[in-house]
């Protein structure tokens, strides 16, 4: 039994069971024992996943073609900041201010007012403080651009994008299974070994979230909550005074989410690559994770006035903002190409992460902004 495992079962035979949510949440951000807060904590090929950004520099650099289109329809504004919430090994930032560099100097520009490369500050929010200095290592190169806030509450009249990419997954969330009626998941104790029970819901708020996206479950089926995104929105709501929030992840419509053909829900835990149902093995050491509710994250932004522009599959996105054109002139004379195209197929094609993670864009202010990234098909009504 490593620390984090026995603090929690000390937790439980001093207070009594505890939900799910409370759970996950120790098992991912308990200080210096949780999963994302742990020196040991790896991500990328010798990590136990990979995100996007691990697959190619191309990722990056389609985000930073609409990041720069933000720009853009903002009117240019001499200061323009992109917020990433948890930046993970840093690859993305570091692809985004690539391609800006890249782009400034091919267009070598007299009037360098005209380029995002100029007027951009790069802030990472970042838990963990191991992570922080490795993204500091690999970032080096950017040291007059970047900075890092530990909490989205530290910053405050932001001009921009705010970024996540795989985040809201991370979220911990309330498991609920309907019997008679809904029960929650509490997680107990059992010769030391951690154990389910099913117990009346711990606040009133999984009811109305319920009825609030009209979940019809029938007998038996599990699924999750997830009601962090909603403060997480409020957070956001609280430092952007004008901009977008560009949100990556992988999930459904309330509809598809909660239909009977996911009645186990959507919960999964990885652990140096390899897939498992099991959240309490590997306590924190494995990444636990629930798909979005993209309908949740609409309704609920919009409740603050925030407007949801786009959203489509990431593969579509991508393909619109032109990932292929600009695979190919990178490496057009290069003996790589073939290559290069193999990995960006895994971006954007049936199966891969092009088809499993979603692309949703919000906008707080008076402008009536048109993405390039939703031109191919915007599948925003699907939300509804």
């Amino acid at each position: 039994m490593n620390p984090l495992q026995q603090k929690i079962i000390d937790k439980i035979k001093k207070e009594g069971a505890i939900t799910f949510k409370t759970f996950m949440e120790m098992a991912l951000y308990e200080p210096e024992l949780g999963y994302y807060i742990s020196k040991k904590t790896s991500i990328g090929r010798s990590g136990d996943f990979y995100t996007s950004s691990h697959l190619h520099p191309a990722f990056g650099m389609m985000i930073g073609k609409q990041t720069e289109e933000m720009w853009e329809i903002m009117g240019k504004p001499s200061a323009f900041q992109i917020v990433e919430i948890g930046s993970g090994a840093g690859y993305l930032c570091k692809d985004i201010l690539d391609y800006f560099r890249w782009m400034s100097n091919k267009r070598q520009e007299t009037n360098r007012e005209k380029e995002i490369y100029k007027h951009l500050h790069y802030i990472i929010v970042e838990l963990n403080p191991a992570m922080r200095e490795n993204q500091k290592n690999l970032l080096s190169d950017f040291s007059d651009r970047v900075s890092w806030a530990s909490s989205i509450r530290e910053l405050n009249n932001i001009k921009g994008c705010i970024l996540s990419n795989e985040l809201l997954d991370a979220f911990p969330v309330h498991i609920i299974e309907m019997n008679d009626e809904i029960k929650e998941i509490f997680v107990s104790t059992d010769n030391e070994k951690l154990t389910e029970i099913k117990g009346t819901p711990s606040t009133s708020r999984i009811a109305d979230y319920v009825k609030e996206f009209s979940i019809e479950l029938e007998k038996g089926h599990r699924t999750e909550i997830n009601l962090e995104i909603k403060k997480w929105l409020g957070e956001i709501n609280s430092v952007l005074t004008e901009g977008f929030i560009l949100t990556i992840d992988y999930g459904y419509s309330s509809g598809d989410y909660y239909s009977e053909d996911r009645n186990k829900g959507t919960l999964l835990c990885y652990h140096k690559h390899q897939i498992t149902e099991d959240p309490y093995q590997n306590t924190g050491e494995q990444d636990i994770t629930a798909h979005v509710n993209f309908s949740s994250l609409k309704k609920w932004s919009e409740e603050l006035g925030i407007k949801t522009i786009g959203f489509c599959r990431q593969g579509t996105f991508l393909v619109s903002l032109g990932i292929d054109e600009a695979i190919a002139e990178i490496h057009k004379n290069s003996a790589d190409y073939p290559f290069e195209v193999a990995r960006i197929k895994k971006l954007i094609l049936p199966g891969t992460m092009g088809e499993t993670h979603k692309v949703m864009i919000q906008y707080k202010g008076s402008r009536k902004p048109s993405l390039k990234g939703f031109t191919i098909k915007n599948r925003l009504t699907s939300l509804l």
